[in-house]
């Protein structure tokens, strides 16, 4: 990723600005709402490694004096899924992303909690994402 951020500063004009958009490192929540109330069902386990890397990288830059950074944000997001097979599928893809070692028991969770509502349920993923804007120095 250190090679990414320096093409990065290549390529951008002076004071030029780079954007870092991704997940915090927050666990993410699995939960089920209906009728507008959140009934959380499981927190997630990611090891964060990819997010400790990019910090790492991040640094490396830094200290190189290439870009600082100018604002930072964060903010919560929500997936919402209407059926199993979209958890499922997003589980599934989620699983393999953060390389986790065992499948969660979030499924069975969520299954047993989705499949006996009718009407307004949604199955709800809920993590921050970390905004950061960079200047090139």
């Amino acid at each position: 990723m250190v090679h990414a951020l320096r093409e990065c500063y290549r390529v951008l004009k002076p004071n030029g600005t780079l954007i870092d958009l991704r997940p915090a490192q927050i666990h993410r929540r699995v939960g089920v709402v209906q009728n507008g109330r959140w009934r959380e069902l499981e927190t997630m386990s990611e090891t964060f490694e990819d997010e400790r890397a990019a910090d790492r990288a991040i640094a490396h830059v830094a200290r190189e004096k290439l870009f600082r950074r100018t604002q930072r944000a964060q903010f919560e997001i929500k997936r919402y899924m209407d059926t199993l097979q979209d958890f499922r599928q997003w589980l599934d893809e989620f699983i393999e992303f953060t390389r986790l070692n065992h499948r969660p028991t979030v499924w069975e969770k969520v299954e047993r909690e989705f499949a006996g509502r009718k009407g307004d349920a949604q199955i709800v993923v809920r993590g921050p994402l970390v905004l950061s804007v960079f200047r090139k120095m």
